[in-house]
């Protein structure tokens, strides 16, 4: 397995809220949830902490246990990055520092998978099959604030309200699950075994942050597989790149709708076999 990863802050923000990892035969892509304005963490350590923190503990469970099932993997490392947080912060508020989460594994001719919230893994199973594979409680539970936002207290309201809404949800079974400080988070994941070996083998897996995806999912700039052939032909670096020539010449948003003019960027890119 090759792999290429960027990972980018957004232009002028001074810290990286995404992060990502490639360890043995484990690859991953993490998005922190940034802070609201107006609303208690009740947590002194910032989501860019958050994420690094997490994505260094899981190196480590890694390292120790290169076996372990995916979510497991995930839950001992939320696990330990409850005790960084030293006695010193409010675990129990839901707007603690969290992120979304996407893990890829490749073992014994299967590649394992893991989502939590609106990371996206794209693979490629040759020919025209491109898949596109995300956690949708995340994208189901939002746009339900959002309506209910709407209808009752109109457009004006409506940021601040869903923003409000969205940690009734977070980690509940009626809601959507996302990394952390509950490690029951992980075995919410979304999971899945694709096959490294046959006709329908994963050829390629690109693990994207919406900072990237948007490319697709928001912007409509390309289709699943333009971006992989991109990944692969130009790498991470010159996707983001492109990327931000985008946003950047679009200030406004008047072409490409969204709610920050840039985000942090990050995606991974492995290649099982030799593409063409």
């Amino acid at each position: 397995m090759q792999v290429q990863i960027a990972s980018e802050p957004a232009p002028e923000r001074p810290a990286n809220e995404d992060a990502a990892l490639h360890v043995g035969s484990l690859v991953g892509v993490f998005d922190g949830v940034t802070a609201p304005e107006g609303i208690d963490c009740g947590c002194i350590h910032s989501p860019a902490w958050y994420v690094q923190r997490l994505t260094r503990r899981l190196a480590e469970v890694a390292e120790e246990c290169p076996n372990t099932e995916l979510p497991d993997m995930l839950a001992q490392a939320i696990e330990r990055v409850r005790g960084d947080h030293g006695n010193r912060c409010d675990l129990d508020n839901p707007a603690t520092p969290a992120a979304t989460v996407c893990l890829i594994r490749a073992n014994a001719g299967q590649m394992d998978y893991l989502l939590l919230a609106d990371c996206t893994l794209v693979v490629d199973q040759g020919g025209n099959a491109v898949t596109a594979l995300t956690d949708e409680r995340f994208a189901t539970a939002v746009a339900g604030l959002r309506r209910e936002a709407l209808a009752t207290h109109g457009i004006e309201q409506l940021a601040g309200r869903s923003v409000r809404g969205k940690y009734e949800l977070t980690n509940q079974p009626h809601g959507y699950w996302i990394a952390a400080a509950n490690p029951e988070a992980a075995h919410r994941a979304v999971t899945g075994t694709l096959d490294l070996l046959g006709p329908a083998r994963i050829r390629r897996a690109a693990l994207l942050t919406d900072g990237v995806s948007c490319i697709v999912e928001k912007y409509s700039l390309m289709e699943w597989w333009q971006l992989l052939d991109a990944l692969t032909e130009k790498g991470p670096h010159e996707l983001i790149r492109y990327l931000r020539q985008v946003e950047t010449s679009d200030p406004v948003g008047a072409k490409h709708p969204r709610y920050k003019r840039h985000d942090d960027a990050t995606a991974a890119l492995c290649v099982f076999e030799e593409h063409s």
